[in-house]
């Protein structure tokens, strides 16, 4: 038998908050290569969350999207001077939360919500609280506190033991594939969110549910 979900855990980066949302100031300071720039930046920050991890030298989440930036900077060819570096950090603490974020959190309000994410909790907190979900959340938990990053099984120990949860109660929800085989394979009800409709890794563990939309999400944990 199917367990009962009983708390809903959500990646926050490219799941509930857009990171692509710095595109319109990045193109503002280098017009017509924000949108390199984002894409870029976003894939080396992954990256290095992976290597860091494999190599057991942790950083955190900021000093690592920071070097990600410098990286896609120099490759670009971008002249990021600290300003311009100091303007792309800060909007990491702005980013956009998805329109359907929005209308699923407050279509789950009878579930535990939690948060957990490879993010610092000085990147995460002002992130939750410009988006305005501080009292929507039970909690937001960091990789800081075990200093490893996903998809480490450690970190999604984090939820149950934060929460009072079993493991097998706990929906976790990711639009990133890698996190969501990470999830399965500690042994969550996973739920992918797949808006650009990539195609699924070979991962060996996958989601217990595709979904296009976070407002689909309701519908399968009712």
């Amino acid at each position: 038998m199917v367990s009962r979900v009983k708390a809903v855990v959500f990646d926050a980066y490219g799941t509930l908050f857009d990171v692509h949302s710095v595109v319109a100031l990045a193109d503002s300071l280098f017009p017509g290569r924000g949108v390199a720039l984002s894409q870029l930046w976003r894939a080396k920050q992954l990256e290095y969350t992976w290597l860091r991890s494999l190599m057991g030298t942790y950083a955190d989440f900021g000093a690592i999207t920071e070097a990600a930036l410098a990286y896609a900077g120099a490759v670009l060819d971008l002249p990021l001077d600290r300003g311009k570096t100091a303007r792309l950090m800060a909007a990491y603490d702005n980013l956009a939360i998805f329109p359907d974020a929005r209308e699923a959190l407050a279509a789950l309000a009878g579930f535990k919500l939690a948060i957990l994410s490879n993010g610092s909790p000085a990147m995460l907190r002002p992130l939750v609280e410009h988006a305005q979900l501080t009292t929507t959340l039970a909690a937001v938990i960091s990789v800081d506190e075990i200093k490893v990053y996903k998809p480490d099984p450690r970190v999604y120990q984090l939820a149950p033991d934060r929460l009072g949860v079993a493991t097998d109660e706990i929906g976790f929800v990711s639009s990133n594939y890698w996190d969501a085989a990470g999830a399965k394979n500690f042994g969550f009800r996973v739920f992918w969110i797949n808006r650009a409709g990539a195609r699924a890794d070979a991962l060996g563990a996958g989601p217990d549910h595709v979904l296009r939309a976070l407002t689909e999400l309701p519908a399968h944990l009712d």
